[in-house]
């Protein structure tokens, strides 16, 4: 792991096992919902997954303690995708938010994915949320070449 990174006066570090409740606290903020047992196998997944395609999870630190946070991992997927960094959460404190936390935050993941010989980024996001397409879209992320579909199985065919 690399060593703590300072972007913005923000320390983006790896993620510890004692942020799992700010983790949870910051998420339960932008969702409104609170999924503590996804967030520690998600941390049992980061955190001690040995042997693992490359994974990262990263904490952006300040005076008062976790703000954000960020996962992604190396994955390869079907239908002719290539072997890519895939950013799936990302989330700060609703307190920090337009200070460049998030910024720092993918810019220490880009780094360490270019350093494992990834290319390219990819994520997701709901064609409706505004604030996280616009930060995307401002730090260079554009439309990709797949298109994500989808079948509603609660709805009659």
């Amino acid at each position: 792991m690399s060593p703590n990174q300072t972007v913005s006066s923000v320390c983006i570090r790896d993620l510890r096992h004692q942020d799992l409740p700010e983790v949870i606290r910051i998420d339960h903020l932008h969702t409104g919902e609170s999924k503590p047992e996804y967030w520690k196998r998600v941390f049992g997944d980061f955190l001690d997954g040995k042997g693992r395609p490359v994974r990262v999870g990263l904490g952006a630190e300040g005076g008062k303690g976790l703000l954000g946070y960020l996962f992604g991992e190396v994955r390869a997927f079907e239908f002719g995708s290539d072997t890519c960094g895939w950013i799936f959460a990302v989330g700060v404190d609703p307190g920090h938010l337009r200070k460049s936390v998030a910024t720092g935050l993918l810019a220490v993941a880009c780094r360490r994915f270019r350093s494992a010989g990834i290319r390219r980024v990819r994520t997701m996001v709901g064609r409706n949320d505004v604030p996280v397409l616009s930060f995307f879209r401002a730090n260079g992320f554009v439309g990709g070449g797949f298109v994500q579909l989808e079948l509603d199985l609660e709805e009659e065919p």
